[in-house]
């Protein structure tokens, strides 16, 4: 009480952004959070490897989580305060609860997900149906995604509530020049319906956060041509937020440390997983889990898991290793992603899956290599970090373009080497040679010869491995932890909340 009233004082005396930010930031003004993301398979348990179905599920679950602690910090009474997901009911999904209407987010009391059709023969008012839920008033709507950052505008501007757009993965970076030849992949991806859906979301948002800053800038020398039309779409619909210093934030989100943590801390290992792991890493049998076998448990493991589709490039890794001879030599490679256990329904995915099995049977990969399908166990999988890193491996994110990189900062965390993509994100989690590496994804033998690189420094001394380690784990202290995400972000709320109401702007015209 005292700080904030010294706070006060100080504003009155000498008003000062930083102050007033530090002030805002202070308030409790959040509570009660609708959180929208109505993305592909959205549930907790058994939908991780379903097309399109990856590091944003767990984005998700993370952000319930960490609103519900934030709103719970700052409210005296725990019952005032709720984080509610909203997603698409899905009805014909087996061994999924994405056909449940409520859900129960785990070991919360106030945090659930709501499902509903987004199309019926009546329709159907979400906005109706979050205010039955929450029994309360919304103080805050979260979109998440070009979809989810739509709806949010729409029942921002009905329920009169402010709302943040987390302006991450949009189409226009995923693809070369899509917003020039957008027309001619118009049919595949419906590149205009989603461009114009980010550019509404953007133009009506009360605060944007990007988990890069090259979302907002771009970088050189490749012009990242969304974040600029972003950049120049603000200065001149929302002019008043750019006078204000109110312009897109770059706050990056972490991992959920309570998973993943670094292998060194021997007691919070999870070695009950190892007898498993060791079976999906090293057994003998091929089955719909695991094809191929590795030879040598002696050799370092290089790691990777993702969806199995073209943007995440997993055949593109196992290319560059099966034509690098002194990669193949050095390590084993270890690809999670894709799943043979049911038929996927994706053309993408199929054609990737078929692309594998021909780089097999083309570089002659058995006893060097292991596919296992996706898994969707995330404890264990935290541990599976941690077990690579006892083979004094490392992770390799070999993505054409990844908008922030999830996996990376999971890897990273539990102090395994990490090897990724330049374009996107993982660029600025990752000072090169010092935290992890850059490689280019569009350049793969130099991409393989930095591999072989490390990989041959740490064999003529292995404290090589360890310095790296140590980088990811310094760098991720200082800068990826949900943590400081969560701080940055309920200040930010607040400040945009506050100008929000003071402000009484018509933001229609917009």
């Amino acid at each position: 009480m005292l700080e904030i009233i010294q706070l006060i004082l100080d504003l009155l005396e000498a008003p000062d952004p930083c102050a007033l930010e530090k002030f805002l930031g202070r308030i409790p003004t959040v509570f009660n959070v609708v959180i929208l993301t109505p993305h592909g398979y959205f549930a907790q348990d058994n939908v991780l490897g379903y097309p399109d179905t990856g590091g944003q599920v767990v984005y998700i679950l993370d952000q319930i989580e960490l609103w519900r602690m934030r709103c719970s910090s700052v409210s005296s009474s725990k019952d005032s305060t709720s984080a509610l997901a909203f997603s698409l009911l899905l009805p014909d999904v087996v061994g999924t609860t994405c056909g449940q209407r409520l859900e129960k987010v785990y070991g919360t009391e106030h945090s659930d997900i709501l499902r509903i059709p987004f199309r019926t023969e009546k329709g159907i008012d979400v906005a109706h149906e979050i205010s039955k839920e929450l029994q309360g008033k919304r103080d805050l709507i979260v979109g998440n995604y070009s979809d989810g950052n739509f709806v949010a505008s729409l029942l921002a501007h009905k329920l009169g509530v402010t709302q943040c757009t987390i302006a991450h993965a949009l189409e226009k970076t995923k693809y070369p020049d899509s917003d020039i030849y957008w027309n001619k992949l118009e049919d595949k991806y419906h590149f205009s319906c989603q461009f114009t859906a980010d550019l509404f979301a953007m133009s009506h948002s009360d605060v944007i956060i990007t988990s890069t800053f090259q979302e907002i800038a771009g970088r050189t020398p490749l012009v990242n041509t969304r974040a600029t039309l972003l950049s120049l779409f603000l200065v001149s619909t929302v002019l008043y937020m750019v006078l204000m210093c109110l312009i897109p934030n770059s706050t990056s989100p972490g991992a959920d440390t309570e998973i993943y943590f670094p292998y060194t801390e021997e007691n919070r290992r999870l070695k009950h997983f190892h007898p498993e792991i060791e079976d999906l890493l090293y057994s003998k049998v091929e089955n719909e889990e695991h094809l191929c076998v590795l030879n040598d448990r002696n050799k370092p493991i290089l790691f990777t898991m993702a969806r199995l589709d073209r943007v995440k490039n997993l055949t593109g890794l196992v290319e560059w290793y099966g034509k690098n001879a002194k990669l193949r030599e050095l390590v084993s490679l270890v690809v999670v992603g894709g799943d043979r256990r049911k038929e996927s329904k994706d053309s993408e995915e199929k054609a990737e899956m078929k692309k594998m099995f021909e780089l097999i049977e083309k570089y002659n990969l058995n006893g060097q290599f292991r596919w296992i399908s996706s898994q969707m166990n995330r404890i264990r999988n935290g541990e599976l970090y941690r077990y690579i890193c006892d083979t004094k491996g490392a992770f390799v994110q070999p993505a054409l373009y990844e908008a922030f990189g999830l996996t990376v900062v999971e890897a990273m965390t539990c102090g395994l080497p990490t090897f990724a993509t330049c374009n996107g994100g993982p660029a600025e989690i990752i000072v090169h040679s010092k935290s992890g590496f850059n490689i280019d994804p569009y350049h793969s033998d130099h991409a393989a010869e930095i591999l072989v690189n490390f990989f041959e420094k740490c064999k003529a001394d292995p404290s090589h491995w360890d310095k790296i380690s140590q980088g990811g784990l310094k760098r991720i202290e200082e800068k990826y932890t949900w943590k400081i995400f969560s701080e940055r972000l309920l200040t930010i709320t607040g400040v945009y909340g506050f100008w929000k109401h003071v402000s009484n702007l018509e933001r229609q015209e917009s």
